[in-house]
């Protein structure tokens, strides 16, 4: 994985020149019928009617964030779509021009078979959020603190999300990294179920190994600790990065700021993912986050009017 540049500041400088040559552009000013005047919106009629799709898979972080980076576009004037889609089809969507961006590459592990397939043909802007993991989890009352030590717990299982997604296959992988999960078996199935089955066992103080990630609502909810890997087999801290089509950039340069701009912290992202948790639509989810961190959202949007 390349190392990411932080966040670069807007696109938009050459804008109003390309717009002056075109002919496109209206006054700076205009009077107003009482003398006044106001000013112009040339910058607002380039984005007013363009359409925006913005793919993600279906995890808890990836629906807070894409519906956050979603108002704020809206708010600028773009007429937003986001779509879930499969994990390799997201990224296949993006790559093919079919999507126009994504913020929700987990990198460099989690999603390391489709950046090695897809990465060639995206526009990669960086990190949006650092200080991600994947791994085991289980409830803090269970008595074991690392892979090598399971035995007997669960049922020897390991109750998984959708076949495909990286953390499955890290999980799969674990049953032949490690000795002591010859008789495991990894139950796929999807991140609510997975979140179901979580809250039930841990209100009857049951035992469950889940596939878990962070940053994610289920730390807030409950007592919940990592299981050591001393194999590392889920390898280390990972980020979570935006990526674009080609051509975005001068298609629309004010979104592409926008998606280069956007990064946060975990506890940003887990607040909008606990209000969506606790019964919130992720749009209100989205826009209470947005009203309420403005002075960030300023610095994603500056020099857009």
């Amino acid at each position: 994985m390349s190392i990411f540049n932080w966040k670069r500041l807007g696109v938009i400088s050459g804008l109003s020149l390309a717009l002056f040559a075109a002919g496109c552009g209206a006054a700076d000013e205009e009077e107003t019928d009482n003398g006044s005047t106001t000013e112009g919106t040339e910058e607002a009629a380039t984005i007013d009617g363009q359409e925006i799709e913005l793919a993600y898979v279906e995890w808890e972080t990836e629906v807070a964030s894409t519906h956050v980076v979603g108002k704020v576009l809206e708010d600028i004037g773009y007429d937003v779509k986001v779509t879930p889609l499969d994990n390799a089809i997201m990224w296949e969507a993006v790559a093919s021009g079919e999507a126009d961006g994504m913020v929700a590459a987990w990198l460099p592990g989690t999603h390391a078979a489709q950046y090695e397939a897809y990465g060639d043909r995206v526009v990669e802007l960086g990190e949006n959020l650092e200080g991600a993991a994947i791994g085991l989890v289980v409830p803090t009352y269970m008595d074991v603190n690392s892979i090598a030590d399971l035995d007997e717990e669960a049922s020897q299982t390991i109750t998984a999300i959708e076949p495909g997604a990286g953390v499955v296959a890290a999980a799969e992988r674990t049953l032949d990294d490690y000795d002591n999960l010859g008789d495991w078996t990894v139950q796929t199935s999807s991140s609510g179920a997975m979140a179901t089955a979580l809250g039930e066992a841990y209100e009857n103080e049951e035992e469950i190994i889940v596939t878990g990630w962070s940053p994610h609502w289920k730390f807030q909810a409950y007592d919940l600790k990592y299981l050591e890997d001393p194999e590392g087999t889920f390898g280390e801290a990972e980020v979570i990065a935006t990526m674009v089509r080609e051509g975005l950039e001068e298609d629309m340069p004010q979104a592409y700021q926008v998606l280069d701009n956007f990064y946060w912290t975990p506890e940003d992202l887990e607040s909008v993912m606990l209000a969506i948790y606790e019964g919130a639509d992720p749009e209100e989810a989205a826009a209470a986050w947005v009203e309420e961190n403005a002075d960030t959202v300023a610095e994603w949007t500056e020099g857009i009017e």
